[in-house]
């Protein structure tokens, strides 16, 4: 099973406790909110490959919450909506509001993580196999990277890095989610992370005018454009 990392919307912190020591059990890396605002801003921060979202929620309806991270985010994030609401109509206002699945309380662990698992697998299907941003072409499919027309020599960590950095962007990526992105669940010391960190600086922005990545202090990389402020 692929280790994902999941961010759970959840304001019932038996359930959330229960949910977070399954998954993690399972190797997941997994981040908690318990109010409606702060896991928009956490969805929209970081790079998930899926969020399960509680509906009840003590500040926001959670189809607000979808309705607000589906219009928001630069990106695709799957949202596996979590519920006592069973009826016909509950759901199909869930779907209406963006939500790409829809489990009802109570549910089994497991039946959740597959379903999980499959939100992951159907979201990635549909990405481009191409991410192009300015003059830098990422071809996920055939492993390459090409910058101004001319191929970038890289490690085979080093083009997961600059996968990972590529499909966040604008956004930054936290040395945390990078390091699990990449190394799942044996992830090395941050002096490797920092060592192939390097390697892609000197591969992606020195035969270049303009260099690409940036360094965030206290959160991690992204990739920028030139003219952005």
């Amino acid at each position: 099973m692929r280790k994902l990392t999941l961010l759970l919307i959840e304001d019932n912190l038996t359930i959330a406790r229960q949910l977070s020591e399954f998954f993690e059990g399972l190797g997941w890396q997994i981040d908690h909110a318990t109010q409606g605002d702060q896991g928009i801003e956490l969805a929209l921060k970081h790079a998930y490959d899926v969020i399960v979202l509680d509906l009840n929620l003590p500040d926001l309806d959670g189809l607000k919450v979808c309705e607000e991270i589906k219009q928001r985010s630069l990106v695709n994030l799957p949202v596996l909506m979590l519920t006592a609401r069973d009826s016909f109509e509950d759901k199909a206002r869930g779907f209406g509001q963006g939500a790409d699945d829809y489990v009802t309380k109570p549910f089994e662990f497991r039946e959740l993580a597959l379903r999980c698992q499959a939100l992951t697998k159907r979201n990635q299907l549909h990405q481009n196999k191409t991410i192009c941003i300015g003059d830098l072409v990422v071809d996920r499919a055939q492993r390459t990277a090409h910058r101004e027309g001319e191929k970038i020599k890289l490690t085979k960590i080093g083009f997961d890095i600059l996968v990972a950095l590529a499909e966040a962007y604008p956004e930054a990526v936290t040395r945390t989610a990078l390091t699990h992105k990449v190394w799942s669940d044996d992830p090395p010391d941050s002096d490797v992370l920092r060592a192939h960190i390097y390697s892609l600086r000197n591969a992606l922005d020195k035969p270049f005018s303009v260099p690409m990545l940036t360094t965030i202090i206290n959160v991690g990389y992204k990739l920028e454009l030139g003219n952005e402020i």
